[in-house]
């Protein structure tokens, strides 16, 4: 789903926008503003993918709104003014919907889009890029269905593969992330203290509970099995750290 909101000083018009929204099977409304200054309020406690948002605004208009902005999301701009077009792109609008505009119009707005931020994440250099690339900051995005997830690396407990895609457990969500990718491509973007056990699994070495011979406990109700082809470099980790004699 595309999390978005709406933004229009006129009730009629936020009306509008709000109902073709539920129209959109991909759209999901996150918040409706009468105001520029209600939705950076909204933006300052949550993140939406796209915002549909008037211009001729008073107190803040809608340009100026998406300017201050230093991470905005995709924005479509809906004004009855065919002058402000122009500059909309400037700042890399999606869209740009005349008033009044109808539900074909709408959608096709909706369309672009879903194309923008399909084509943002293939073209992120979290799928495509290496290791070099990595931020400092230990973090990684994510796509999942049509959001682009921000995630901890030292938050990952294990990665799971699953045909073409990924499970990735996290420490801190009950649910794991599925998203489009190789376990190649995972694997050259996670640090050290991350290894590969088995075909099918990636596991952060700091959350290990136990082994127990060709498996790897990560908890009560998590057993990992040690494939044959990573049993001697999973072991020289264990020789590595073991004290025993």
């Amino acid at each position: 789903m595309i999390r978005c909101i709406a933004i229009d000083d006129e009730p009629l018009a936020l009306q509008q926008i709000t109902a073709y929204i539920g129209k959109v099977p991909f759209l999901e409304l996150a918040a409706q503003c009468q105001s520029a200054i209600e939705a950076r309020e909204f933006l300052q406690q949550e993140t939406v993918d796209a915002i549909f948002c008037d211009i001729n605004m008073p107190d803040l208009n809608g340009m100026d709104f998406i300017k201050s902005l230093s991470v905005p999301p995709l924005v479509v701009f809906t004004t009855a003014y065919a002058e402000y077009a122009v500059e909309g792109f400037k700042v890399n609008a999606v869209d740009y919907l005349l008033k009044p505009f109808g539900l074909q119009d709408f959608q096709r707005a909706a369309n672009r889009l879903k194309e923008r931020l399909e084509n943002n994440v293939a073209s992120s250099p979290v799928v495509s890029g290496s290791t070099a690339d990595a931020p400092a900051d230990d973090t990684i995005f994510l796509k999942t269905e049509y959001r682009i997830v921000k995630v901890s690396i030292s938050d990952i407990r294990y990665v799971e593969a699953m045909s073409e895609y990924l499970k990735v457990h996290l420490e801190s969500e009950p649910k794991p992330i599925v998203t489009l990718l190789s376990m190649k491509k995972m694997e050259e973007r996670l640090p050290d203290y991350f290894m590969r056990i088995h075909r099918s699994y990636i596991i952060n070495l700091t959350k290990i509970q136990e082994v127990n011979k060709n498996r790897v406990i990560m908890d009560k109700d998590t057993y990992l099995p040690i494939g044959d082809l990573y049993k001697e470099t999973f072991q020289n980790y264990l020789e590595s750290k073991y004290l025993g004699k």
